[in-house]
């Protein structure tokens, strides 16, 4: 009877441990491009030079390394099994207009929660939002308007531009929960904190669209999802 109580004692110690967050892994990975990195181009500067031309800009919509890693791709898991939210950070996501162009050009925010939107530039600005499921808006923020603070309550993918500086694009990902990553400048992402089991991953690029791939996260550590977008 005692080493039935043993084997008994051990196997509840063992479930605990299983349940008590050892079951969760990571994805790492690194997007590629299949072909020569492209040059990007210049981007033609046509109002506000003082401000907007300061620096040489070029046209950022996609940036290979020469490694071909892709940056600004995003990866999340497109069926978690948890039903977790994403919960909104200590500090709110920020998209800054400065220098004539969003900084950084793809931010994720969680739906829901406060975005700051910043105009670091001193001259006139607005921001127009072209989204799938929240509603659009085309606000002015003039130099003296620093911060507005918006919030999109769901999911998906807006395109952000500037009327006033045509060439100005850029991206909120609202994120219903939190296994997305965003491709570094060298291609490299990672999601954290996944719970084990069998995943669709959508690898999205404003240029190169959306792909798919599966992928099974361990109970522990890491599993990789490489990834090579077609040259186009």
């Amino acid at each position: 009877m005692r080493n039935v109580h043993k084997l008994h004692l051990c196997f509840v110690v063992v479930l605990a441990a299983a349940v008590g967050g050892t079951t969760a892994g990571e994805i790492v990975g690194k997007v590629r491009y299949a072909g020569p990195a492209p040059k990007p181009e210049t981007v033609n500067i046509t109002k506000d030079q003082a401000v907007c031309a300061k620096t040489p800009q070029v046209e950022s919509s996609l940036l290979v390394n020469a490694d071909k890693g892709v940056k600004n791709v995003v990866v999340k898991v497109t069926d978690p099994k948890d039903g977790k939210k994403m919960t909104a950070p200590a500090q709110n996501a920020t998209v800054d207009q400065n220098g004539c162009k969003f900084n950084p050009r793809v931010t994720i925010a969680a739906a829901g929660a406060p975005v700051d939107i910043l105009n670091s530039d001193g001259i006139l600005h607005n921001i127009h939002t072209w989204p799938g499921k929240n509603k659009p808006f085309n606000k002015a923020q003039p130099k003296f308007r620093k911060k507005m603070t918006e919030t999109f309550p769901e999911p998906d993918v807006i395109r952000i531009t500037c009327d006033v500086h045509s060439w100005m694009t850029g991206y909120l990902i609202v994120a219903g929960h939190p296994y997305y990553g965003l491709s570094d400048e060298g291609g490299s992402f990672k999601i954290t904190d996944v719970p084990a089991g069998t995943y669709t991953l959508d690898y999205w690029h404003e240029k190169l669209g959306t792909k798919t791939a599966q992928v099974t996260v361990p109970a522990s550590g890491s599993v990789t999802a490489d990834f090579e977008y077609p040259a186009q």
